[in-house]
């Protein structure tokens, strides 16, 4: 039995557990996310240095072959065969490259392929073919 004279309490909701809860899970996330990050070697104190912020970027040479097949080395005309002699010469004391090569779309396979193939030869030059985004 239920007496008249008590006042009916209004429903109430206790937020203290869910904030409990999203603490617990913003935690597992930071934690896991601590894992994600991938290492390459060992954990050293590497020594400071006032260059240390510079990137190291390979130098870059550029091969056009146009619509007619004419192939170019940094814009000037060049033959085929002597591609491989000319980078060399490019590349000097560097020992990494990048070569870019500009071949319009209408070019044969095989003039873009021996352009590739003399590229090869070069050591420590890596090839990179040009293209557009459609």
């Amino acid at each position: 039995m239920r007496l008249q004279d008590e006042p009916d309490i209004p429903a109430q909701i206790n937020i203290v557990p869910m904030i409990d809860v999203i603490f617990a899970i913003l935690t597992f996330f930071i934690m896991s996310t601590l894992f994600l990050t991938r290492s390459e070697g060992l954990p050293v104190n590497l020594p400071k240095a006032a260059t240390s912020n510079q990137q190291q970027v390979p130098a870059k040479i550029t091969i056009t072959v146009d619509e007619k097949g004419e192939v170019s080395l940094n814009r000037q005309p060049v033959l085929v065969d002597s591609l491989a002699e000319r980078i060399r010469g490019l590349l000097g004391s560097s020992s990494d490259v990048l070569v870019v090569i500009n071949a319009d779309e209408r070019v044969g396979h095989g003039k873009v392929v021996a352009v590739m193939d003399q590229v090869r030869l070069v050591k420590g030059a890596k090839l990179a073919i040009a293209t557009q985004k459609r």
